[in-house]
């Protein structure tokens, strides 16, 4: 459990950064704070106190407590050296080692260094991200958005990177919220190139399995009912099987059921991404269902794990290392004052086939 007085630092601290005190601000007062959190003056001077040691609060006597612009310096390192932050949902899996190699590469020319910082997809972690970023001073910042397709609750801190003129651009997703620049894989196109080659192969009983707290999922859900659409299917929601972060961990098991009960209806699944696609394969393998004979898969982002896999999938590319390149000289040309910059990109996705999909006989 936290001593009491680092609770009130948090708040503060957090309040600052999200833009909710800003600079010249003055903070409640000692005695209101006490009654806020029921603790003794003594805790609420201590929290200060170290707030002021922080460069975040500055005290006039007689006249209260203010917030510090001196929060906004830089926290060491080389003050010559520019610093551009960098969240993504997850560092060490699927397609991210290959986006920061990217954004790596491009900095590197231009003797920017990197901070760096993962969400887990978890919104409170992408707080303590976005608070670490605002703390240092970061001069710019790429972000891939958590759980994108859902309200975002850290809103505020975008907005304060904003007030304090620090470019940031966002990379997979976006918040709709938000008027941000971004950079995507078109979504919608690569699961309708997903499903319409099913539909080539003269598939027309067509499953989806599909992450819904992500922008991607959404997007790539819709391409997939655009696709069913154009040749006069019927969209069936018996044959759709959805998952988020949380229930990830719960996705072979739901798998099992989801195809067990679809036998004999499915002849194809389209799959939120590579990962997902393997997943399917291994479950078929469970359950005595031959890729492609009895169940044609096809994944998408033609990830690491789909190159390195045991059987070749039938995938969509993404753009993966170029999209961080593409980022990172976007970030730095703004802090160069270039103007007329492209500020949304989608890339196009090119299907990549492989042996998981076989033709309906």
């Amino acid at each position: 459990m936290k001593p009491k007085y680092q609770v009130i630092l948090e708040d503060i601290k957090s309040d600052i950064l999200s833009g909710t005190y800003s600079v010249g601000e003055q903070i409640p007062t000692e005695s209101a704070l006490q009654n806020r959190y029921n603790v003794s003056r003594q805790t609420v001077r201590k929290a200060i106190m170290e707030l002021s040691k922080e460069g975040f609060l500055r005290s006039e006597k007689g006249s209260g407590t203010y917030v510090s612009s001196q929060y906004r310096a830089k926290s060491g390192g080389n003050s010559n050296q520019r610093t551009i932050g960098v969240i993504t949902t997850y560092l060490s899996d699927y397609i991210f080692p290959s986006i920061i190699r990217g954004i790596e590469s491009r900095l590197n020319e231009d003797n920017y260094s990197l901070l760096l910082a993962s969400t887990n997809n978890d919104v409170a972690q992408e707080k303590k991200a976005l608070e670490m970023m605002l703390s240092y001073g970061v001069d710019g910042l790429i972000i891939e958005p958590t759980k994108s397709n859902l309200y975002n609750p850290n809103i505020a801190y975008y907005l304060s990177f904003k007030e304090q003129n620090v470019p940031f651009i966002m990379i997979n997703a976006y918040y709709e919220e938000l008027e941000v620049p971004f950079l995507c894989l078109d979504d919608v196109q690569s699961s309708y190139l997903a499903t319409r080659e099913l539909i080539s192969k003269g598939h027309t009983q067509i499953g989806i399995i599909a992450k819904m707290d992500d922008l991607q999922g959404k997007y790539r859900m819709k391409g997939y009912i655009k696709a069913l659409g154009e040749a006069k299917l019927r969209f069936r929601p018996e044959q759709v099987l959805s998952f988020d972060t949380e229930t990830k961990q719960d996705l072979s098991v739901n798998l099992k059921t989801f195809l067990t009960d679809n036998r004999d209806a499915l002849t194809a699944i389209v799959c939120y991404n590579d990962e997902v696609g393997l997943e399917v394969i291994n479950v078929c393998r469970q359950l005595e269902l031959a890729v492609p004979d009895d169940l044609s898969v096809i994944g998408q982002d033609n990830s690491y794990i789909a190159k390195n896999a045991n059987i070749k999938l039938t995938t969509l590319t993404h753009p993966q290392e170029q999209m961080g390149r593409d980022a990172a000289d976007w970030v730095i040309k703004k802090l160069q004052g270039k103007k007329d910059l492209k500020d949304n990109v989608y890339y196009q996705p090119v299907l990549i086939e492989g042996e998981t999909v076989q033709e309906r006989k």
